[in-house]
């Protein structure tokens, strides 16, 4: 079993290092999920004994040896060692039961780990991503998706355009959303069909993502800040398409 990942140092050497997953709920789930192996997990002495662990090599360290493993202080007592991330096919998803969440070129894996534990609580078949433009499920996003990415299905695809272009065939239809254009998202009829296309941190929607999509919606604000943040407004959508409100017609 390989545990090693290959990345680029900071003069362009091969540098190869381990796969990890820190954070308490991450290191639980990802047992649990049992989606990756697990090669060992390094804990403090007082979380060594957690339930969860029984089964699973464990590894006393001092607090200093997990920051320095994890490359984080917010470790929370917990650093597994286990493998890549395993992509899901996107026709899956497709076939799945439930709306699907794509997120359009999402810079800051904290908020893709979000959006991620959104699509999980409200009952997403899954959540696409772009393989450029994204950072994919890294350390970062697991601990901010609070473990929801090992048991969420994530594709990743070349083309966020071709994909929804190509959306009818499987019989569902694309939601983009955008801060200023579209619908009042209370206004359409939400099926489990829908996909839900979200923009990148502050520029929003690509322009030839938002012309392929099927319908335009808009989260109507009351207050003085005149957006909110991507997983809220992530969470705003997910729990109306899952609810099926709407008086309107959608796609």
């Amino acid at each position: 079993m390989s545990t090693s990942r290959r990345g680029r140092g900071t003069r362009g050497d091969v540098v190869e290092g381990p796969v990890l997953v820190y954070g308490r709920n991450p290191v639980r789930e990802l047992i649990r999920a049992g989606r990756r192996p697990v090669e060992e997990v390094w804990a403090l002495a007082q979380a060594a004994d957690d339930p969860d662990l029984a089964g699973t090599r464990v590894v006393v360290k001092r607090r200093e040896d997990l920051a320095r493993l994890s490359g984080s202080g917010d470790h929370q007592g917990m650093v597994a060692i286990t493998t890549d991330y395993p992509y899901a096919d996107p026709q899956v998803l497709l076939e799945g039961d439930g709306p699907i969440m794509v997120l359009d070129e999402v810079q800051d894996p904290r908020n893709l780990g979000a959006v991620a534990r959104v699509a999980d609580a409200a009952g997403f078949a899954g959540l696409v991503i772009p393989t450029r433009g994204s950072p994919g499920i890294t350390p970062v996003a697991c601990k901010a998706s609070a473990g929801a990415v090992e048991h969420l299905p994530i594709a990743r695809i070349g083309s966020i355009v071709a994909f929804v272009n190509d959306l009818p065939g499987s019989g569902r239809w694309a939601v983009g959303a955008d801060a200023d254009e579209g619908l009042d998202y209370r206004e359409i009829v939400w099926e489990p069909t829908a996909v839900i296309v979200l923009g990148a941190e502050g520029a929003g929607l690509r322009p030839r993502v938002r012309q392929v999509c099927n319908q335009l919606v808009r989260i109507p604000m009351r207050g003085r800040v005149g957006s909110l943040n991507l997983s809220t407004a992530a969470a705003v959508l997910a729990f109306a398409a899952t609810a099926g409100g709407g008086s309107g017609s959608g796609g």
